[in-house]
Parts: C-alpha cells; sequence; structure tokens
C-alpha cells in the first residue's frame, strides 16, 4: 500500500500577525496533487490539524472543506489523530459515521490499540495523551512520567500484532534525541517529556507530528513530516512538503515530496541602504515574510515604515550584534538608556510626548504608582 504522511497543519496559524490563510490553502492544493499523482491508497494526519483547541469558526469551516475534498469528493481514506494543540472532544465531533466514508479520526488513548486493518498493514492511530490517560486506561497509579505511559502503550498494541502484516504507528510526540525549532510547543507534562526511540523499534514505520522540521528525527523506521507551511523565522531553512509511505517494501520506502509556498520565510542582515537599493532587484521575492538584521550604526528615521515599503512583509526587526549598542535614541545609546531608573525612563518619555517635564504632583503619583507595584511583584 501508498500512503501520504502529514502532519501539523496548524490550521489558524499566523505568523507575527500575518494571515497564513492562503499559505495554508496552497499547501493543502499541493497535497491533493501528490495524493492524486501518487495514487495513494490512503492519507495520514499526525496532529495539531489545528493551531489552538478552540478554533476560530473560520478555521473550523476551512478544516471541514479540505477534509470533505479530501474524502468525500477525492475519495481518498483518511487516518488522523488529534495533536496537542487540538481539541479531542471538537475534533471528535462526528466521528461515529465517518468510518463509512474510511475517515478514521482518533481523539481518544482507548482508540490507540483497535488497529485498522488494510491489507498488507496495520495502522495504528495513537493520539496526543498525557500520562494521567494512561494511568486511568491502565488503571496503575505508578505510571507517573511520559517513557512509562508510552512503554505501557505500545506493549499493548504489540498483543495485536498480526505477524503477517506491516505494522505502522501514527503518533504525535517529541521522541529523544530530535531537534526542534521555536515554533514548536515542547512538552513538558509527566516529568519526561520524550519518547524513547526504543520504543518505536518493533514498527516498519512510524508517522511522526509534532516537530515541524522533516529532518528533526534521524530513526530508519520513523519520520516527522514537518509542517507544510513555515510558521516561523527558525524553520527559515527548513523543506517543506510530505512523505509518501510505500508498504510493500521491506523495509518500508518512504519518499520526500516537496512543497513550494506561495511566499517564502526568509532571514536578512544587510544595511539599509542596500535594502532599500534592493528594490530594483527583480531576482529577490519582495513579497516573502522576511526578518531583517540591520548592519547600520547610526539611527534610522521612521525606519521600518521605509523598509516595508520595499519588505511588505518584515515579522521582525532588529541589529546585528555589535551594532545595537551604538543605535542612538535622542542623543543616547542603548546601553546608557538600560542604565537609567524607571523614573527618569518615565521623565525622558513623558517629555518627549507632551515636550514639558513632569510636574511634582505626576512625579508624586509616578513614585507612588512604582512602589505599589514593586510591592506586588515582592508578593506574588
Amino acid at each position: 500500500m501508498k500512503l501520504l504522511h502529514t502532519a501539523d497543519w496548524h490550521i489558524g496559524r499566523r505568523l507575527h500577525g500575518f494571515d497564513l490563510t492562503d499559505e495554508q490553502q496552497n499547501a493543502f492544493d499541493q497535497i491533493e496533487q501528490i495524493a492524486q499523482a501518487e495514487q495513494v491508497d490512503g492519507l495520514i494526519i499526525a496532529g495539531d490539524v489545528y493551531d489552538r483547541r478552540l478554533p476560530s469558526e473560520a478555521s473550523v469551516a476551512m478544516v471541514n472543506q479540505m477534509l470533505q475534498q479530501l474524502n468525500l469528493t477525492d475519495q481518498i481514506p483518511l487516518y488522523a489523530i488529534s495533536g496537542n494543540h487540538d481539541s479531542a472532544t471538537r475534533l471528535a465531533t462526528g466521528t461515529p459515521w465517518f468510518k463509512a466514508t474510511h475517515l478514521y479520526l482518533h481523539t481518544d488513548l482507548s482508540q490507540a490499540f483497535t488497529p485498522i486493518e488494510l491489507t498488507d498493514t496495520q495502522l495504528f492511530l495513537c493520539p496526543y495523551f498525557e500520562p494521567f490517560a494512561a494511568q486511568q486506561y491502565f488503571n496503575d497509579e505508578s505510571i507517573q512520567h511520559l517513557d512509562q505511559a508510552f512503554a505501557r502503550v505500545v506493549t499493548e498494541m504489540k498483543t495485536h500484532f498480526d505477524p503477517a502484516k506491516k505494522h505502522l504507528l501514527v503518533a504525535h510526540f517529541f521522541v529523544a534525541g530530535s531537534s526542534t525549532t521555536d515554533s514548536e510547543t515542547n512538552l513538558t507534562v509527566g516529568g519526561l517529556a520524550a519518547v524513547p526511540t526504543d520504543l518505536l523499534a518493533d514498527f516498519d514505520y512510524v508517522a511522526l507530528g509534532h516537530l515541524h522540521g522533516k529532518d528533526a528525527l534521524h530513526l530508519p523506521n520513523a519520520r516527522y513530516s514537518g509542517s507544510p507551511v513555515k510558521f516561523s523565522l527558525s524553520e527559515a531553512n527548513q523543506h517543506k512538503g510530505v512523505w509518501i509511505v510505500d508498504t510493500d517494501e521491506t523495509p518500508v520506502k518512504v519518499t520526500f515530496k516537496p512543497i513550494t509556498p506561495i511566499h517564502d520565510v526568509r532571514q536578512i542582515t544587510s544595511s539599509f541602504d542596500d535594502l532599500i537599493a534592493s528594490a530594483d532587484d527583480d531576482s529577490i521575492n519582495h513579497e516573502d515574510y522576511v526578518g531583517i538584521t540591520l548592519t547600520d550604526r547610526q539611527p534610522i528615521p521612521n525606519v521600518m515604515a521605509r523598509l516595508r515599503a520595499v519588505f511588505p512583509r518584515i515579522v521582525t526587526l532588529g541589529r546585528a550584534a555589535g551594532f545595537e549598542s551604538q543605535v542612538r535614541y535622542h542623543g543616547e545609546t542603548s546601553q546608557q538608556i538600560q542604565q537609567k531608573s524607571p523614573m527618569a525612563l518615565l521623565g525622558d518619555f513623558y517629555e518627549q510626548v507632551a515636550k514639558e517635564n513632569l510636574t511634582s504632583q505626576q512625579e508624586k503619583w509616578a513614585r507612588a504608582a512604582l512602589k505599589q507595584a514593586n510591592e506586588g511583584g515582592d508578593q506574588a
């Protein structure tokens, strides 16, 4: 059988305030095209369909449209699980009749132990869970950490193995030894927040979700698909796409299929003048989402507005290391400003805005407010 492995759609996600709906729709369209071109027998979604537990109405409508397009229109079987960003309860709505169209959506740990029987493969769908869920399921209070919980889960799964078939696991966790970026939410519940790699050894393939880079883990039988869209500057150098998993091969064969974004995410380090001059350079995609690091020492008036005239999708703007302390604001370096007291900073700010000094009464109010804030912080 041939399956497509994707994960971490995070529908509803924004990039520093920028709406990513068009990017996510474009990625979905390419996933659909890859599935059709490869004539896959099914499509795996390894968790985090939504970006938050309470998705907006627009996000729900978008996910519904995507699942209907794949499952009802294209008639592709879907094998999906909930991730740590999803609301298992909301995502599970409608599941009693999903199986009639071969849409399998597992959101509860108890569902993980009944494999989906395919022609040559058993598919175990294990949604994201916390150790307490395993403690309840197995009625064992000794289960306190994720590694203990996952060991019990795998042991139970193996009792259902059909030796004549291959065994695939779909899961949404951080696996020990994986590399992360700042766009991912690390799992910290249960004390030990990583699944040991040896617990995955008995599966022919493990389709993972949670980490956004396809190269986050290097195991012969386990892969993160990564997210189909770049969600932060830390993902700028990642190659997005999906895995095609062929169970007819032994060992299982996996092939990466790339996804091309409408607008890429890039980090640029340059001088202000060079960035402005690049407006006439047709080799540069000025519509990309960019994080800009300036190498200028001098202050630049209205810098963000002027740069946005060339790069309208600036997500961050900063100064290169060694340059930031030389930047002057109203005649002072940032280092000098950092050494000022809160009252002095407030006085400077008021003077810049109101064009006059604080009155003695205003200073008394400000000192009283600062004292109250400090006392509150000491009590917290």
